[in-house]
């Protein structure tokens, strides 16, 4: 079934269902036209056979014509009533399909991005280990090779990690252990490991010390690693990434922004459901699943929080969550 429905287009099911739509008004439309006929004929007879007897009753006359006149407006009322029924059956029935379809449609560029993802990353390690065995390098390359091996064994481990819990959270088989813990510490501890992981690019981070907050520790620090992550394969090698963490007392604010392209308004809402992703699957260069930042979604709505996204000035993105403590 699966199969049949990859060999079948949107744009042949697209077709097929507005021709069987059309159709069908087209149906409602003579049903209607041979009733309204039906009636005034059934009108036009009953009234001859009236006048085939001299002095007819004037009161059957009336019966006549009210009866005609009732039945005009019932066919009226019941073809209203089909019509708007059928229309709003087709609205919610196109909606659901194409749903459908863009989900399946979303699943099959996950699974492509997925495999991308997964291959690359085992790949350059193997590399990494393969140069380092068979090549007597100074001490600087070796480190550097060694570097690049664990950065990629990271990115491995955060796609597991996304996937893994993205599963988990749908299904419910994760359960939330809230604990009070340092947010501060735990948001810069972040920062400096994408230091490390990535030496050549600036990191602008400011918050304040020793903010406790109650949540899950990990999940929070799961999504933070999911925007920061975003943010270095959107923004420029020159340009900074900035992270900061608020504390309004009732609740708390982490921002992260990027100089990058920005995000068009019309896909600012769509960017939190799950595989999609910004643009055309095929002419994307970016790494990624789509799974990010609806997985960042469940985890800060599980927090009884808010993420959104702003524009940047000059350009670019600004990720905001509001946590309440």
């Amino acid at each position: 079934m699966r199969k049949l429905l990859d060999r079948i287009s949107f744009r042949l099911v697209n077709y097929m269902y507005w021709f069987l739509l059309c159709y069908l008004l087209a149906a409602l439309a003579w049903w209607y036209f041979e009733l309204v006929q039906q009636n005034n004929l059934m009108y036009a007879l009953q009234k001859q056979q009236l006048m085939l007897f001299p002095g007819g009753d004037a009161g059957m006359l009336e019966i006549i014509t009210d009866e005609h006149a009732r039945n005009a407006k019932q066919y009226i009322g019941e073809g209203l009533t089909f019509l708007v029924i059928t229309i709003l059956g087709a609205v919610f029935v196109y909606g659901a399909v194409r749903r459908q379809v863009r989900f399946h449609l979303q699943q099959k560029n996950f699974m492509m991005a997925v495999t991308h993802e997964l291959k690359t990353p085992i790949a350059v390690t193997k590399l990494s280990l393969e140069t380092l065995r068979r090549h007597k390098l100074d001490e600087t390359k070796q480190k550097e090779i060694l570097n690049n091996a664990i950065n990629e064994t990271d990115r491995l481990n955060a796609l597991c990690n996304n996937i893994l819990l993205s599963s988990q959270l749908e299904s419910g088989g994760y359960t939330l252990i809230p604990h009070e813990f340092d947010f501060s510490d735990m948001a810069l501890k972040a920062v400096k490991e994408f230091q490390n992981r990535y030496p050549a690019r600036l990191f602008e981070f400011n918050m304040p010390e020793s903010i406790y907050f109650n949540g899950e520790e990990f999940l929070l620090q799961l999504v933070l690693n999911n925007l920061i992550e975003n943010a270095v394969k959107y923004t420029p090698s020159t340009n900074s990434i900035k992270i900061n963490v608020v504390d309004f007392g009732s609740s708390l604010e982490l921002s992260v922004a990027d100089l990058g392209s920005g995000i068009p308004e019309t896909e600012k809402e769509k960017i939190f459901e799950k595989f999609y992703r910004l643009g055309d699957e095929m002419k994307r260069s970016s790494k990624g699943t789509g799974l990010g930042l609806f997985l960042s979604t469940k985890i800060i709505k599980d927090h009884k929080g808010r993420i959104y996204v702003e524009d940047n000035i000059p350009h670019g993105s600004i990720f905001k969550i509001i946590l309440p403590k």
